[in-house]
């Protein structure tokens, strides 16, 4: 019987020479020109009420290459036009499938410079990757090994807004495997003071990556916004420093969830967290900046891939469900929870850790909703000892 393993990027910088450097620039060029000049094409035939479907872009990228004035993209290895072209496709399902908004043009400044390869774009011998087109294989730093025998099906280049290479390998990963069962669960809160809030009463403190930061990012903003604008040597060296204290937040942010969703998903085998519309969230100018540091999304997206990697599941509970006013002891509902208010008493006489009581609640209502099959809040007193109806939430599948 044939194991089916996960599918494992691994991402590791390496230092292009400058030919490397300039056919990978040009190479990013074209993807980008491949992609903006098909989505026009499709967006055309769309005012037609026609579809184009990816067949008919690729004999369209045959087309332009014969073409005086785009004659160039035949310069550049074809496997990542062609994967444009893919990824294009895959683009417009998801918005026929109501899963995304319609497809946007990729700008030269703005958008994520890369390139995929495919196995027929890259050669992987000996541990060293050569990319089409070149003579050279890359000058990769191994700062982890890959998976024994592995062998990449897709090589990704990119080069990010500090300036920095990086190369992925996709690969099978036979160590990632369903770790054994638990009767471990845990209720985790988010919040903004504390990054989580366990219901074992754990709590994690935010290190606040930007806040460490903003000094040095508010000087190089400050350098940046009294350059001339424009495409001047000057603006893209502001530029640049400006993106380099973005991207030292960003590693030390994204190190952290990592350690910290890694250690949460093999100690429990429920992990029950809340629902919340982060995007809307950020709308609030006075927290906006610190939600976003915290990176609530990040830190769920992390959590559900590594439940789905080890055999854990992750629970979301509607966004809605009052964590923070219901007594986790009694079930009496408060009538009102200002923020400020950190602790409180239930008139049944026990003191609750407003964050503590909450992830308490969360990993009940999540207890429930697994054992029931759908999100049904557990049963609750009103204030004046009445109790409430079951009330069927909500839940999006992790």
């Amino acid at each position: 019987m044939t194991t089916n393993h996960v599918k494992r990027a691994f991402k590791y910088r390496f230092y292009p020479t400058d030919a490397q450097a300039a056919e990978l620039s040009r190479t990013f060029g074209c993807v980008r020109k491949v992609y903006n000049m098909a989505l026009a094409a499709r967006t055309e035939a769309w005012a037609r009420q026609e579809r184009v479907n990816y067949n008919q872009t690729s004999a369209l990228l045959t087309t332009w290459k014969k073409t005086e004035e785009l004659a160039y993209l035949g310069e550049v290895s074809s496997v990542p036009l062609q994967q444009a072209l893919r990824h294009l496709q895959v683009a417009f399902t998801n918005f026929f499938g109501k899963r995304a908004k319609y497809p946007r043009f990729k700008s030269r400044k703005k958008s994520r410079k890369s390139a995929e390869y495919t196995t027929s774009g890259f050669r992987f011998r000996d541990g060293r990757i050569t990319l089409a087109k070149m003579a050279e294989p890359l000058d990769i730093r191994w700062s982890r090994r890959l998976p024994e025998g592995a062998s990449p099906s897709t090589v990704t280049v990119s080069q990010d807004a500090a300036g920095r290479w990086f190369v992925s390998m996709l690969c099978d990963d036979p160590a990632v495997q369903p770790l054994p069962a638990t009767d471990a669960a845990v209720g985790i809160d988010v919040g903004l003071t504390h990054l989580l809030t366990l219901s074992t009463g754990e709590k994690i403190a935010n290190p606040r990556h930007e806040r460490r930061d903003r000094i040095r990012l508010a000087l190089a903003q400050r350098r940046l916004a009294k350059k001339a604008k424009g495409d001047g040597a000057n603006r893209a060296r502001a530029r640049r420093k400006v993106a380099k204290v973005h991207a030292r937040i960003a590693d030390r942010r994204r190190d952290h969830l990592h350690k910290l969703t890694t250690r949460l998903v093999r100690e429990n085998q429920t992990l029950v967290i809340e629902d919340l519309t982060v995007r809307n969230m950020v709308k609030n100018r006075s927290l906006a900046r610190a939600i976003s540091d915290a990176a609530w999304t990040e830190f769920r997206s992390m959590l559900e891939y590594k439940a789905a990697w080890y055999g854990r599941e992750v629970i979301a509970v509607d966004r809605f469900f009052p964590s923070s006013k219901l007594c986790s002891h009694c079930g009496t509902l408060a009538e009102r929870m200002p923020l400020h208010v950190r602790e409180w008493t239930c008139g049944c006489g026990t003191t609750h850790d407003r964050d503590v009581n909450a992830a308490k609640n969360l990993l009940a209502v999540g207890l429930t909703a697994s054992v029931c099959g759908a999100g049904v809040r557990p049963q609750r007193s009103t204030p004046g000892g009445q109790s409430a109806t079951k009330q069927k939430t909500p839940r999006r599948e992790p």
